[in-house]
């Protein structure tokens, strides 16, 4: 149907605001909200209640790789080097050999089992061979499930940088299957070639862009954030004009920046955020209104067949061979095993097949977008329940909620956050004077019983209590929640 421009952006508006509103109930119950996402895009498109009538797989690539920058830069930027720095050796082997392992197993299965060419099944593989971070994260926020030890920086690492890996593999099989005379081995150089050039551009752009944005004194502080948007799309471009990986110069240049000094650079994390968000809700309803529900009906049962080998079998295998020089519990790896949700990436790689117009990229699109919803449906929904099962989150009585939302200088490098006050806690009924904090370390003020109470030395710590507590570094924080904690914050056990 016709739609003009009035209706357009009304239609626009409706689905971004029905699906923040479908995200904060799915952060409620528990569903991730890509799932929610998703749904919402297929039932407003042509084979839905909406009538949409979207079918240019083009416009929803253009739209997935401009979403895919912004998420990455937004991913990398909030990452600290601090958290990720004894993980990334573990991190590294499992964006690059376990997205290779993944994408040849079921590449293996889906050769030997169907009619697909090796090229072809290979393609498959390569395009679902990727993780999704903020399916699992917004799930283990939502049911307040927090990680034991190095598993969530493992994790974060992992899913920031596989994407590019992934990439790689996509486009260079799509360039085999044009180019039958070339050779796998064919794309090593390639692979040297983009990931060297994608991580100097990376590294280099984000010191370029923390130079400009430190010195250029803007009159308004509101084009900072404009300024970095410039910055990311210019980093992507750039690195693809000279060959190399511009998803991973593009997460590099994030993780570079977020862990530097910059003018205003709590206004550009909170700005980041809600742009990644933005991103995600767009990149979400877009695939959604792409897909055609009835061609996916011939597909169910190969679909459950790849997505249970997927899960049970191929991601598993990635992560034992990716982690072997690791010292690591076998309960650890099995939850990073577990922890192998799919998400939009995959779909939006799945579109490249459909645009040279590959025999089988329309079954290529349909089984991706399957594998991926029934990857979120069953490892999603279950994640709290195997964190438990394999004992690597934290009791109740060792979390502590998030940063404290509030307003600092720019300058300032204390650490603030609340955590709750257990019964059992060895604070309770002491002063705060008795529990021989930090001299770095405080407690500013608490929650008790819905007001606010300003301590002093004397104050009686009681059960249920908030405390709000402030620190000059992250290891004094440490010490003063070993205080309040029967273990330090993220102690394994």
């Amino acid at each position: 149907m016709d739609i003009s421009l009035e209706n357009g952006l009304l239609l626009v508006a409706m689905l971004l605001f029905i699906s923040i509103l479908a995200g904060k109930t799915s952060y409620r119950l528990g569903i991730p909200t890509l799932l929610l996402f998703l749904l919402i895009g297929v039932l407003a498109g042509s084979e839905g209640i909406g009538q949409i009538d979207f079918d240019d797989p083009g416009l929803a690539q253009t739209i997935g790789i401009i979403s895919l920058n912004y998420i990455l830069f937004s991913g990398g930027f909030d990452t600290r080097w601090k958290s990720i720095r004894p993980v990334i050796g573990k991190g590294i082997m499992l964006s690059t050999v376990g997205v290779v392992v993944t994408a040849g197993l079921v590449a293996l299965v889906v050769w030997y089992f169907t009619s697909f060419s090796f090229l072809e099944a290979l393609l498959l593989g390569a395009i679902v061979s990727s993780t999704d971070a903020a399916a699992v994260f917004s799930i283990l926020r939502s049911k307040s499930v927090n990680l034991k030890g190095q598993i969530r920086p493992t994790l974060e690492l992992e899913s920031g940088s596989n994407d590019p890996m992934a990439y790689f593999l996509t486009v260079s099989l799509i360039s085999l299957t044009q180019s039958p005379d070339k050779t796998l081995w064919s794309i090593v150089p390639l692979f040297f070639l983009q990931f060297s050039v994608g991580a100097l551009m990376g590294f280099g752009m984000g010191k370029l862009g923390q130079m400009v944005i430190n010195r250029i004194k803007l009159d308004y502080d509101g084009l900072y954030p404009v300024l970095v948007l410039a910055l990311v799309i210019l980093t992507f471009s750039a690195t693809q004009l000279l060959s190399g990986n511009g998803f991973l110069a593009v997460y590099i240049c994030g993780v570079f920046l977020g862990n530097r000094e910059l003018i205003h650079k709590k206004t550009l994390i909170k700005f980041f955020d809600g742009i990644a968000w933005l991103m995600q809700i767009i990149l979400f309803l877009t695939l959604g209104l792409l897909v055609f529900p009835s061609q996916m009906l011939p597909l169910i049962v190969p679909g459950v067949l790849i997505s249970l080998f997927l899960i049970f079998v191929a991601r598993p295998l990635a992560v034992v061979l990716s982690l072997l020089p690791f010292k690591m519990h076998q309960r650890d790896r099995l939850f990073i095993s577990w922890v192998g949700l799919r998400g939009a990436v995959p779909i939006v790689f799945a579109t490249y097949p459909m645009l040279i117009g590959l025999d089988k990229a329309p079954i290529i699109f349909n089984l991706v977008f399957f594998i991926t919803i029934f990857s979120v449906l069953i490892q999603g929904t279950t994640l709290p329940l195997m964190s438990k099962w394999l004992h690597v989150a934290l009791p109740h009585r060792l979390r502590r909620r998030t940063p404290v939302d509030i307003e600092l200088s720019d300058s300032v490098k204390s650490e603030i956050t609340e955590v709750d006050v257990a019964e059992d806690s060895p604070a309770v009924h002491k002063k705060i004077l008795e529990l021989n904090f930090p001299k770095t370390a405080l407690i500013v003020m608490i929650k008790r019983e819905g007001k606010f109470i300003t301590p002093n030395g004397h104050t009686m710590i009681e059960p249920h209590d908030t405390l709000m507590m402030l620190a000059e570094t992250r290891e004094s924080l440490s010490d003063a929640l070993s205080k309040v904690c029967l273990l330090p914050f993220g102690e394994e056990d």
